[in-house]
């Protein structure tokens, strides 16, 4: 996102105080900022820092004068104040700049400081502001010379004034982004202000159409009015603004179609973001007349077509994003070669098909590189080592082939951080490639739903910054390596619907980020930048944000892991999500899963556990999933804490088990006790009643002998 950058005229005014020598001020000027002072509620220590220069404020912290002995600018960012801004600040004649921002302000933005005579620069974002924005031209009569007005992200109500910019004739800049006005755009914005630069309304709850007057906004370069809930057509006099360089209204819900022949008019600008409205239609060819974009957001719509090939013109584009939409054809027809600037490609889910172009990797600048949920197909060819700065690639939900080659082929990419390649190279066999390497800095591999066979890789062990690893819904056998502890950075592990077997090992018990809630387990903060959604990677075709997907999980379930749930796994005390169901597990729920306290969802379903419930998983508080269903458990559910708040669905398959959710309720006389009997006692027994039978039949046979004798 381009910067505004404040008019000379401004940062003129602006250096002048700052290199104006600071005497002492008037006393009608200490007691106008005592005032200030005093309608505060907590200071930040400011108090401390006047008094100690009492005799001159002109020296107190935050406040510049001039030659004059006038105080010229109050400049009190991030200083913890909290409370009212007092009426008194107006009262100096001579202050220019006002900043207030990033502090608890309370109340409501005074008329006196918007009306002042003399501020040019009024910064109160980032604070508690509330209720309803002035309105002045009922309190004025005269134009205001305020430039610069900031009230961004704070919590502003109401109708968003329209008489309020009648007397503002020298604004230059508006932002009023990250509040809840509400009404429509004041068509007499430009109007009002005709040297207006710089427009953001955005994360507003602003309703009602464009107005067409923007487009009289002649110095207007920076419009943002994203994530409103603004209704019908991109007006085409909007592109009568010749200034116009930044165009932007994300997320409202704008409809029809892209008007090429009004849009070239401007060819100067740089950003047009459109996503996440209902526009239709195809990309204008003329889009590759704008030779100065550098990006391009149209993702979310309801486009579709080709994509045209003029928009190799765009020379200077970083960031191309078209996800969501309908678009189809081959992406071949659009010559990536010639977009050296390229840093980000989103195209998921649309339905372009045909191979991967070639031109693509002569992007060598592309960071991030998004073709999940097409229809291409073929390999991927070995010209993606080019790329040395990627660091998010994502292949998820296509017909891709050669799983070995392409991994290969990805050994170059040297900073790739996330790698989603799911849904493709079906019925392949896993690599097990020993040489397989140059992946030193991927956090996140998604590997899931490939149907691939083998064992999970001994190469794995050497991504040593992963943090995530899933390789759910494939059909990998064998054991769980031993070496899985070593991955020291792992915090999420989804092996689920595999046919893996064996008992779990031991180390999986001692991965660190498990264990403990050490912080640091999230992705690269640089990727979140990107804005990009981690796609697919799941069963569930789940969404994730990129730093959101960070829960602490091990999903084990549907394998043939088999032996006793170890006790050990109560190590894993920052587990917030466990899954071992559909498995061979048996023996009793250990003790020690009680001590995961920081559990959300516990699966122990369809198993062959027995014994009693532990009492004390009543104390997992967190929990808001639980299963324990169609194992051999047996006696009383517990009545207190979490456990009593699930429903027979989590308990059922358990004919011994009793409690108010299921049927089989428990008596109020104590159960009989049930006797089970161990191997040891059931061998006793059984020898005891082969020796019995054996002893009664050589009676038996002794007794007839005896007769026999003697009466034979």
């Amino acid at each position: 996102m381009p910067s505004f950058t404040v008019p000379p005229v401004v940062l003129f005014v602006v250096l002048h105080i700052l290199a104006s020598p600071a005497t002492a001020c008037t006393e009608q000027e200490k007691h106008n900022l005592l005032r200030f002072l005093a309608g505060l509620s907590r200071d930040g220590g400011l108090a401390t820092s006047w008094r100690d220069n009492s005799t001159n404020c002109c020296k107190w912290e935050g406040v510049v004068c001039n030659e004059d002995e006038a105080v010229t600018e109050v400049s009190l960012g991030s200083k913890g104040l909290e409370g009212c801004i007092s009426p008194s600040l107006a009262n100096l004649t001579s202050l220019l700049h006002v900043n207030l921002s990033y502090n608890p302000f309370s109340g409501g933005l005074l008329p006196e400081l918007m009306s002042s005579g003399s501020i040019i620069i009024l910064d109160v974002s980032f604070n508690q502001l509330n209720g309803p924005l002035p309105d002045l031209p009922y309190l004025v009569t005269t134009n205001r010379p305020l430039q610069v007005l900031n009230i961004s992200s704070n919590q502003f109500s109401s109708k968003f004034p329209s008489a309020t910019w009648k007397v503002m004739k020298n604004l230059i800049a508006l932002n009023a982004s990250n509040n809840s006005f509400t009404g429509n755009i004041p068509s007499s914005l430009c109007l009002g202000s005709p040297y207006l630069v710089l427009l953001d309304l955005c994360y507003n709850q602003l309703s009602g159409n464009i107005p067409t007057a923007l487009g009289d906004c002649s110095k207007l370069k920076v419009l943002k009015v994203g994530h409103n809930n603004l209704s019908g057509t991109l007006p085409v006099e909007i592109f009568h603004a010749a200034s116009l360089e930044y165009l932007s209204f994300p997320n409202n819900g704008l409809q029809g179609e892209l008007d090429g022949a009004h849009i070239v008019r401007r060819s100067n600008i740089r950003t047009l973001d459109l996503g996440g409205n209902h526009i239709s239609g195809k990309i204008p060819e003329s889009i590759g007349q704008l030779t100065r974009l550098e990006e391009l957001h149209l993702g979310n719509n309801n486009m579709s077509g080709e994509l045209p090939s003029t928009l190799s013109n765009c020379k200077n584009l970083k960031t191309i994003d078209l996800k969501l939409n309908d678009f189809s054809g081959d992406l071949g027809k659009v010559n990536f070669a010639t977009l050296q600037n390229l840093k980000s490609l989103d195209l998921i889910k649309n339905n372009l098909n045909g191979i991967v172009p070639e031109s693509i990797y002569s992007c060598s600048n592309l960071t991030a590189l998004r073709l999940s949920g097409n229809h291409f197909h073929g390999e991927i060819s070995l010209r993606i080592g080019n790329l040395k700065h990627l660091s998010f690639l994502s292949l998820v939900r296509n017909s891709f082939t050669n799983i070995t080659k392409t991994l290969h082929a990805l050994e170059s990419c040297r900073n790739i951080s996330i790698l989603l390649i799911g849904r493709n190279f079906m019925n392949e066999a896993m690599p097990q490639d020993e040489i397989i390497d140059g992946f030193q800095n991927l956090q996140f591999l998604s590997m899931c739903q490939c149907s691939l066979t083998g064992r999970i890789p001994a190469w794995l062990s050497k991504l040593t910054s992963l943090k995530i690893l899933l390789l759910s819904n494939n059909q990998l056998t064998g054991p769980m390596p031993s070496w899985i502890n070593s991955l020291n950075h792992l915090f999420r592990l989804d092996v689920s619907n595999n046919s893996l077997t064996g008992e779990i090992p031991v180390t999986l018990m001692q991965m660190p980020l498990l264990k403990s809630d050490k912080t640091g387990m999230y992705l690269d903060p640089s990727l979140i930048d990107l804005g990009l959604l981690i796609y697919g990677v799941a069963p569930t075709q789940l969404q994730y944000h990129i730093g959101s997907a960070s829960a602490k999980e091990l999903n084990l379930g549907k394998n043939n892991f088999t032996g006793m749930i170890p006790r050990e796994i109560g190590q894993l005390k920052a587990l917030l999500y466990m899954n071992l169901s559909s498995n061979n597990f048996y023996g009793e729920i250990p003790q020690s899963i009680c001590n995961l306290t920081n559990l959300q969802r516990l699966d122990l379903s369809n198993n062959h556990l027995t014994g009693a419930i532990p009492a004390a998983l009543e104390n997992l508080h967190f929990l808001s999933q639980f299963n324990i269903s169609n194992n051999n458990l047996e006696g009383p559910i517990p009545t207190r804490g979490q456990l009593s708040t699930f429903q027979n669905s989590s308990f059922g398959g358990n004919p011994k088990l009793c409690g108010s959710v299921l049927i089989n309720h428990c008596g109020s006389v104590e159960a009989a006790p049930i006797y089970i009997t161990s191997a040891k006692e059931y061998i006793d027994k059984v020898i005891f009643v082969i020796a019995f039978c054996v002893f009664f039949w050589v009676a038996v046979l002794y007794d007839q002998l005896v007769l026999f004798k003697y009466f034979g």
